[in-house]
């Protein structure tokens, strides 16, 4: 609810404070008072178009502030959090337009965007009356006000989230085709990959192990030749030196059998003997194990040449070719199983989309079987306006593709005058009908999740009894939401629970606005210029009085 409202420096406005209540409050006075400028403020605080031109003859800026109680609006606090505000159980939005261009915005003492404020004021206000505020003008609006007459909320809640999960699948998919070329470029690098690392049948280890038996392979003569002719000197030829050492070995024994000193160095002889006998006959047996193999030879050096290719193109070693053919099979795996997550995809798309049908199908079936009901009501309401010739149509088009509203658009057609086809509202209704098809819309549809409904131009165009309607109206609508009306009808304004009275007048040579709240007795004279214009008589007044006394609730007085 909006309960402050000030004003400074806007049009002829110095400088006005308005502290406003629940229910109805209207706003009346002469013609130019300055009624009309507190709407454009209200305007301004909703995020409506900021000229230089609201700016006061004289000063350098414009302000308007205003709060609103948001202790039942849990969400806009919630939004503001979000937002990085401070969120309270108070909302206060300032706004500024400077001469310079620098205009600001300020939530709750912290700068802020247009956007912000437009989002927030949505959930506050609706102005009523000029066209740019009129949500009437919208067509995604008659939706909703259409689903709220067919009890239809539920259900268009529920098709929203399925479409976005259906948005969300259908994202995933486009962006496993964009990734796709990719994708199919980088499978065949990576089998191909895989597939030649797996072909070379690879162990750790074995180039180490292909290097020492190239060696031996590529020096197998020598190899054979020296160790051959190590056998022959140790063993083998004449004047061998075993055979020496055998000598030595048996001389020594003797002289041990003498001089037992010499048993240590005759074992040690021994011992070396024994030795070199076994290196002999390992001489002897390698030598004989040595062959000269080309073909051998040619296998290894072709293994190990391949072994070199891969290793240039993949890792220094084996043991990192191999990980990396590990690392490759891992993305194959996961590449591979794109072609899984499409499948998996396109199967939660189509049991989605059928149930997408299903839900659509019955949103349909609930929006066609209330136009007809929502038509008759609105005219009625119409009818009673002092529009007695007014057709409503609502008209239900088909769409080619599901939206999140479902599978139709809803368009509010209207003719205010009999042998005019009905069209669209922004194409043919004045802002004062539009005010009150909106008052006619708030009887079908009493409930509203806006706090705060401000009217201008309601009355324009009628009188007498429809006049009285129209104030009964508001008064009804005021009894679950904030209703601020401008009007110039005595009928109407006696069914106000606030009556601010807007007058002009000069001070220093200035023309400035000024609002009083009315009580009782001054409330009385002001219904009774209304009704008999500037000359006040004693009968306007006591017709006055008795408006009055007869628009008050039983037990009540107007205030």
């Amino acid at each position: 609810m909006l309960t402050d409202l000030s004003i400074k420096n806007v049009a002829i406005i110095d400088s006005l404070h308005l502290a406003l209540g629940p229910g109805l409050t209207v706003l009346t006075g002469e013609t130019g008072a300055g009624k009309s400028i507190i709407i454009d403020a209200v305007g301004l605080i909703m995020g409506a178009r900021a000229s230089n031109d609201l700016i006061r003859t004289g000063s350098d800026e414009a302000v308007v502030e205003a709060i609103f109680d948001i202790s039942g609006l849990p969400e806009i606090g919630q939004q503001l959090e979000e937002a990085g505000l401070e969120a309270d159980s108070e909302l206060l939005i300032k706004r500024s337009i400077s001469r310079s261009g620098k205009n600001r915005i300020f939530i709750n003492g912290g700068m802020a965007t247009l956007a912000l404020l437009v989002d927030l004021a949505r959930r506050l206000v609706n102005i009523y009356g000029q066209h740019e505020s009129q949500t009437l003008l919208k067509p995604e609006n008659h939706l909703l006000l259409l689903d709220a007459y067919a009890g239809s909320a539920p259900l268009r809640s529920e098709f929203a989230k399925m479409f976005a999960q259906i948005q969300t699948v259908r994202e995933r998919l486009e962006q496993l085709d964009e990734q796709e070329r990719e994708a199919a470029r980088k499978l065949d690098l990576l089998s191909f990959q895989s597939a030649e690392i797996a072909a070379a049948d690879l162990r750790p280890g074995e180039e180490e192990e292909l290097d020492e038996q190239r060696q031996v392979l590529a020096n197998a003569e020598r190899l054979c030749n020296s160790s051959a002719e190590s056998f022959e000197r140790l063993y083998g030829g004449d004047g061998a030196i075993l055979g020496q050492l055998r000598r030595i070995t048996g001389s020594i024994a003797d002289l041990a059998t003498i001089d037992h000193r010499l048993d240590e160095l005759a074992a040690n002889l021994e011992s070396t003997y024994l030795q070199l006998e076994d290196a002999a006959i390992s001489l002897r047996d390698y030598a004989s194990g040595i062959e000269s193999d080309p073909a051998m030879l040619q296998k290894v050096e072709d293994r190990l040449d391949l072994i070199g290719r891969l290793r240039k193109k993949y890792a220094p070693t084996v043991a990192e070719i191999m990980a990396f053919k590990e690392r490759v099979d891992v993305e194959l795996d996961q590449l591979r199983g794109r072609e899984q997550d499409r499948r998996h995809l396109e199967e939660e798309l189509d049991l989605l989309s059928a149930e997408l049908d299903k839900l659509g199908a019955k949103l349909t079936e609930q929006r066609t079987n209330a136009i007809a009901g929502l038509k008759a009501a609105l005219e009625t309401e119409a009818h009673q306006l002092a529009m007695k010739n007014a057709v409503f149509e609502i008209a239900l088009e088909p769409l080619p593709e599901p939206r999140t509203s479902g599978f139709e658009r809803i368009e509010f057609l209207f003719s205010p005058n009999p042998g005019e086809p009905p069209r669209p509202l922004a194409r043919i209704a004045s802002g004062g009908e539009l005010s009150r098809l909106m008052l006619a819309i708030k009887q079908v549809l009493p409930e509203g999740d806006v706090p705060t409904l401000v009217f201008d131009e309601v009355d324009t165009g009628i009188g007498g009894a429809t006049s009285e309607l129209v104030g009964r109206k508001l008064k009804n609508v005021a009894n679950s939401q904030q209703v601020l009306c401008i009007t110039h009808l005595p009928q109407v304004a006696v069914f106000a629970d606030h009556h601010l009275l807007v007058n002009k007048l000069v001070k220093d040579g200035r023309t400035t606005t000024q609002v009083m709240p009315l009580a009782a007795h001054a409330r009385t004279n002001e219904i009774a210029r209304m009704l008999a214009g500037s000359t006040i008589t004693e009968s306007a007044l006591s017709h006055a009085a008795d408006m009055l006394a007869a628009a008050a609730p039983p037990g009540q007085h107007t205030n």
